[in-house]
């Protein structure tokens, strides 16, 4: 479940943030999680294996415009009087979110990098899981390609999961 999964993100970051060697901005890094997947609220997830079916850049042009429209002015609003300075505050908030998600799919400060290694430790962790929950063995192929880590502590973390199988 996406909620589950955002929060696993969230948490992985906590975990993560004081163990690898490169200069993690918290706030940042927990913002982009929190983030990560907000957009699939609106276009809900596209697995993985549909993404070859796609033209290269839609999958995240969809994200992007689902983005603005859920931090869009005209998005629905808690039905209270509204004045200028909220209007301004809400515009920075808005800015601010979409400068997160951006720097998240830039994939250039160590934040967005640290976030992405987070985002496949908790689905790895939960593919694991699953499998020793129910022996479930139809999550081998997710597993069958080894995944490659932006920090040596992921990798290491992943490492370990794998030999857990």
């Amino acid at each position: 479940d996406v909620a589950a999964h955002s929060f696993g993100v969230v948490y992985a970051i906590l975990v993560l943030a004081p163990l690898v060697e490169a200069d993690i901005n918290l706030e940042r890094a927990l913002a982009m999680a929190a983030l990560h997947d907000l957009p699939e609220s609106l276009t809900t997830d596209i697995p993985t294996p549909a993404w070859r079916f796609l033209p290269d850049g839609v999958k995240t042009a969809v994200e992007r415009a689902s983005m603005q429209e859920m931090l869009s002015p005209s998005a629905p609003a808690p039905t209270k009087s509204v004045t200028s300075t909220d209007s301004e505050t809400e515009n920075n908030i808005s800015a601010q979110f979409m400068a997160w998600w951006e720097d998240l799919h830039a994939k250039q400060t160590p934040e967005a990098l640290l976030v992405h290694d987070a985002d496949k430790i908790d689905m790895f962790l939960q593919a694991l899981m699953y499998e020793q929950q129910t022996g479930n063995q139809h999550l081998a192929e997710f597993w069958t390609k080894p995944y490659i880590f932006n920090f040596p502590e992921s990798q290491a973390i992943y490492d370990e999961l794998r030999a857990r199988r």
